[in-house]
């Protein structure tokens, strides 16, 4: 879905897909947090 918006947003420039795509990233962010914090492999930066 993410990458389909981006391409959107990219043709038309539109204010809507824009606030869409912040708000996937939002929810993505939220949901690789979890997996994050039980990862001591990954290094936060």
């Amino acid at each position: 879905m993410y990458e389909f918006t981006w391409k959107v947003f990219k043709e038309t420039g539109s204010v809507d897909t824009y606030l869409l795509l912040k708000e996937l990233e939002k929810e993505e962010h939220i949901n690789i947090l979890p997996l994050v914090e039980n990862s001591s492999e990954v290094e936060i930066q």
